[in-house]
């Protein structure tokens, strides 16, 4: 059977990332869908506005965090405001690498808990490092692909965003159509299920 492909754009510092992983995996076990994990660097002084003054710009990034840990606790995750804005690079070049080998879900469930519950440094090579040996890969592989092949395959993914015309997430892309939000997924549901694709 012919699964169709579905886009979702993501970021390991996205709460909103995390809280959309668990509901994007059950597509595949709902529907003839086929998930493809799209990284997407977000300025997040673009989306939410500027941070570096006390107003509504920063009081509404705050209830954001809110909302993300109330939903959080509701399904049995941690979500702990992180203290500074981090460059998920390197873990996203974990996720590109662990993808080749079909492992992308054990590796990215760990960087988004640990991450969350503020255990992880994703800016560090070895903890980004490790969690790739955790998963059972081999972290010296993966060193030499984050300092040569790994850039261009991050870029390929930001222009293949910019041609989807992303500009936050978690995005998900069906049939062509955006839906930018967690709480977009039964959207998406609607969605699949007005193309035939329920199983």
């Amino acid at each position: 059977m012919t699964l169709h492909e579905i886009k979702l754009y993501f970021a390991y510092t996205s709460p909103y990332s995390y809280l959309a992983m668990q509901p994007a995996y059950d597509l595949e076990q709902s529907h003839s869908v086929r998930l493809r994990f799209i990284p997407y660097g977000v300025n997040i002084r673009k989306v939410y506005g500027p941070l570096d003054r006390e107003d509504a710009d920063r009081r509404k990034v705050r209830y954001l965090y809110i909302d993300a840990r109330r939903i959080a606790k509701e399904r049995g995750l941690v979500i702990y405001p992180p203290k500074k804005i981090f460059s998920a690079r390197l873990a996203f070049y974990g996720g590109l690498y662990a993808e080749r080998y079909r492992l992308f879900r054990p590796y990215s469930s760990r960087v988004f808990e640990r991450f969350w519950k503020q255990e992880l440094d994703v800016e560090s090579r070895d903890a980004i490092a490790a969690i790739v040996a955790e998963v059972g890969l081999d972290p010296a592989e993966f060193l030499r692909y984050a300092d040569t092949d790994a850039r261009a395959d991050l870029d390929a993914c930001f222009a293949e965003a910019d041609r989807d015309k992303i500009f936050g997430v978690p995005t998900f892309i069906v049939d062509g159509e955006p839906f930018w939000g967690e709480d977009r997924i039964e959207w998406v549901i609607r969605k699949l299920d007005a193309m035939g694709l329920r199983r």
